[in-house]
């Protein structure tokens, strides 16, 4: 229904000067960025009826935005809604043709790119003859769609390929690469830079004025494919390989990629017009498949709301952090202190001497290195981080830190000192968050002095690369305390998760049952290579024996020796589970401890890949037939959602979008199912308890879906 701000005011607004050129302005009515929906195509279409009425006095077309964005692309709850291929072809379709008609004009069309165009956005800038953007590196241009889930359904694919070559365009639309005005000025994404906006239309209009050709490359007799269409023989060998190496690394678990790449190759050896049919054809079927669906759900609406602050108390105003603490240097701490101090944050790093401390601050000027290599940071920038951060052996260095992180070693005893002799010195109202990955964060808080100023800050290594910081409430955490953690987690660049207070917390608790699981595939003689394989085609990105060795078959053994001995001290005892069988003869009678020490379920030659370790089929050997592939899938995925939906009903979990982005930017779950509940929804309730009860038949109770899960079932409900 149009409001009676969009019927009075409209999404473009149309003005032509003396010169004869028309300037266009995006200015969705209600909106803070411009998206492609019905109202701005109804606003394009009468754009362009009245400049194809007023043609001959018109010398050329501006398209600009009124907005800070230029053009944010589609209006993905229109798409999510979408069910139906015959009508997403017909809306793509429709669009396309605007865009058609804006480029055979047959006047010369300036896209004015004033902020960021993603997308949709740089498929309407494409169909102008020149573009040109504003220098500012926070502007991104690209197409982005593959990371929901999507391809481009505007001509983007068809339009690319032929302004860069198939070769060229290859990581813009089959990777969702983003770049800068300036790097999108090198690769020949657009024509010209401008210092500002008022540059930026001068720029255009000077253009306008030079006379040029309104003509787009493909449209000229004259024009040949940068390197070569389909049939050039160089192409021909790349392309014959091309399908291989895509689901080499996709395990066929995306079919946008692949939609991307038929379009483009079957798009190059066409016309214009039959290329943009074929791209709508396969825009049509992955934008209306389920896992589009998956990911644009968990990717944009439940991201946009966890960054938005969902989780954060309310009431609580906004913190910010100055002065961090990090206790402990190695791998976790030199990576927190690493981030901190890159988000403008004096850092003190504390180890228990002050070799240890200088030698993870070592390792961070190895990371700011890259980073200058790469040309994201200049020299004297990286200086000026390092600046930041001070190294110390002396506990009393860390008086003035509003927020002290420890990362020591994953035990009690340790932390419980490092917690009373920090605390004596910080500040009345600082907040002390713990890094512990499994210890719950009430009874780490019994050792402070503070415990409402106490939180558990969880990161996820390596630091500097993993997007997620899980938020831990104890019992007495204040929301104050809470809010300070989050507001610094945002600040380093971060997605907050918070979850209440429970041993493994979330993240750690449901990624043991995929470790877990897969040594119970090796307890039962299934063959270590199908198990790792099944992991991978279950969407993970990493088999469950290697990621086994990368956590360390050591820890995993010290994370169960350390909990059945709290339990103990609750009067309750650990329940049995197949895996441990496997780390007791990995560990305990052949010392295999993972692959920092050189040996676990793998080999780990100085010379050479790694490669599973020959001993592992006589040491668990087969024990019957082998299992068929989806169901060692099925029971490495069911057994991550049950224990999710465990945690939400024990109030682990507060929201469905903690749930799915924590599994997915946590551990690595399988983003095409976008996250641990989303996979339950996609499946379909009553049918996966069905398939939970058969597997928990054969395999035992941890397969059982909880009540909850039956009473939706039975309601016919999903997780939202």
């Amino acid at each position: 229904m149009t409001t009676m701000t969009e019927q009075t005011q409209p999404a473009i607004r149309y003005e032509r000067d003396a010169d004869g050129i028309v300037t266009l302005t995006m200015d969705m009515p209600g909106r803070s960025a411009n998206v492609i929906n019905e109202v701005l195509a109804e606003a394009l279409a009468a754009a362009l009826d009245r400049l194809e009425q007023e043609k001959d006095a018109i010398s050329g077309v501006i398209l600009t935005s009124a907005k800070s964005t230029f053009l944010a692309g589609a209006d993905l709850e229109g798409l999510l809604a979408l069910r139906d291929p015959a009508e997403a072809f017909r809306r793509a379709e429709q669009f396309k043709a605007l865009l058609r008609r804006l480029e055979t004009l047959g006047r010369p069309v300036v896209a004015a790119i004033n902020g960021t165009a993603l997308g949709g956005g740089m498929e309407l800038a494409l169909a102008c003859h020149r573009r040109i953007v504003r220098d500012d590196p926070s502007i991104r241009l690209g197409f982005p769609e593959v990371t929901l889930g999507l391809i481009p359904g505007g001509g983007g694919i068809t339009r690319l390929v032929r302004l860069l070559g198939l070769e060229a365009a290859h990581p813009y639309l089959i990777e969702g690469r983003q770049v800068s005005p300036r790097e999108a000025l090198a690769a020949g994404l657009v024509h010209e830079l401008a210092e500002s906006n008022e540059a930026l239309l001068e720029k255009a209009r000077a253009w306008i004025r030079s006379r040029p050709d309104p003509t787009q490359p493909w449209d000229r007799p004259d024009y040949r494919m940068p390197g070569g269409d389909p049939r050039h023989p160089r192409m021909m060998q790349m392309l014959a390989v091309a399908p291989a190496i895509l689901r080499k690394q996709t395990w066929g678990n995306y079919p946008a990629p692949e939609a991307i790449l038929s379009a483009a190759v079957e798009g190059a050896l066409v016309t214009f017009d039959t290329a943009s049919r074929i791209e709508s054809r396969y825009f049509a079927r992955v934008a209306t498949g389920q896992v589009a669906k998956n990911m644009i759900q968990t990717f944009w609406f439940q991201l946009n709301e966890i960054n938005r602050g969902r989780s954060r108390p309310a009431g609580i105003p906004p913190t910010d952090t100055k002065k961090v603490g990090v206790l402990g240097a190695g791998l976790m701490g030199h990576g927190i202190a690493y981030v901190t101090a890159l988000a403008g944050m004096e850092v003190v790093l504390k180890d228990l001497t002050l070799e240890k401390a200088e030698a993870g601050k070592a390792r961070i000027a190895k990371l700011l290195d890259e980073r200058v290599a790469k040309g994201r940071l200049s020299p004297e920038e990286k200086q000026a981080v390092l600046d930041r951060i001070r190294t110390t052996d002396r506990v009393e260095d860390l008086a003035g830190c509003d927020l002290v992180i420890e990362a020591v070693f994953e035990n009690r005893d340790v932390k419980a000192q490092v917690i009373r002799e920090t605390e004596a010195v910080l500040p009345e109202d600082a907040v002390f968050g713990s890094n512990t990955s499994t210890l719950p964060i009430t009874s780490l808080a019994a050792y402070s002095r503070r415990p409402d100023r106490f939180v558990g800050i969880h990161f996820f290594s390596p630091v500097h690369r993993m997007r997620l910081v899980e938020l831990i409430r104890g019992r007495q955490t204040s929301d104050e305390a809470l809010a300070k953690a989050f507001d610094y987690v945002r600040k380093i660049g971060k997605t907050p998760i918070v979850v209440n207070d429970s041993r493994g917390f979330y993240t750690s608790r449901v990624f043991g049952t995929y470790l877990n699981e897969g040594l119970a595939l090796l307890a039962e003689g299934q063959h270590p290579r199908a198990i790792e394989v099944a992991g991978r085609q279950a969407g993970m990105p990493i088999g469950p024996l290697a990621v086994a060795d990368e956590v360390s078959l050591q820890l995993m053994e010290h994370i169960r020796e350390q909990t059945e001995k709290d339990l103990a001290a609750e009067g309750k005892t650990l329940p049995p589970h197949p895996a441990y069988r496997v780390l007791d003869v990995m560990v305990r009678e052949h010392g295999r401890l993972g692959k920092a020490h050189g040996a676990g379920f793998y080999e780990y030659p100085k010379d050479g890949p790694k490669y599973l370790w020959p001993e592992l089929r006589r040491l668990f050997p087969p024990q019957g037939e082998p299992l068929p592939q989806q169901e060692m899938i099925d029971r490495l995925l069911f057994v991550q959602a049950l224990e999710t939906v465990r945690c939400l009903d024990e109030g682990v979990l507060t929201s469905v979008a903690d749930a799915n982005i924590g599994s997915v930017f946590g551990w690595g779950f399988a983003p095409f199912h976008g996250g641990t509940l989303q996979f339950i929804n996609a499946y379909g309730l009553e049918r996966f308890v069905a398939r939970a009860e058969a597997l928990a038949e054969r395999y035992g109770e941890r397969f059982m879906p909880p009540e909850r899960l039956r009473d939706m079932a039975r309601r016919g409900e999903v997780f939202a």
